[in-house]
C-alpha cells in the first residue's frame, strides 16, 4: 500500500518534469483519491473498535493506518 502510493507520488512527480499536467493530475486523483477513501473507512471502523481515538487518527493522517 505505502510503496504503490509512493510510486504514483515519483510518476506524478515525473510528469510534472516533464510539463504534462493531464497525466500528473490523473496520477493524482487517482492515487490520493483511493487513499483517502480507505483511510476514512478505517477510521470509522477503529471509531467503533478502539478507545486510543487520537493515536490511530494520527496514524491514518499519517498514512500508517493500514499497518495498524
Amino acid at each position: 500500500f505505502v510503496s504503490e502510493t509512493v510510486a504514483a507520488l515519483c510518476l506524478s512527480a515525473g510528469y510534472r518534469a516533464a510539463g504534462d499536467r493531464i497525466w500528473q493530475g490523473l496520477t493524482l486523483l487517482f492515487a490520493l483519491v483511493p487513499c483517502a477513501l480507505v483511510q476514512l473507512s478505517l477510521v470509522f471502523i477503529h471509531r467503533d473498535v478502539s478507545r486510543d481515538r487520537p493515536l490511530v487518527l494520527l496514524l491514518h493522517l499519517l498514512q500508517l493506518g493500514p499497518l495498524v
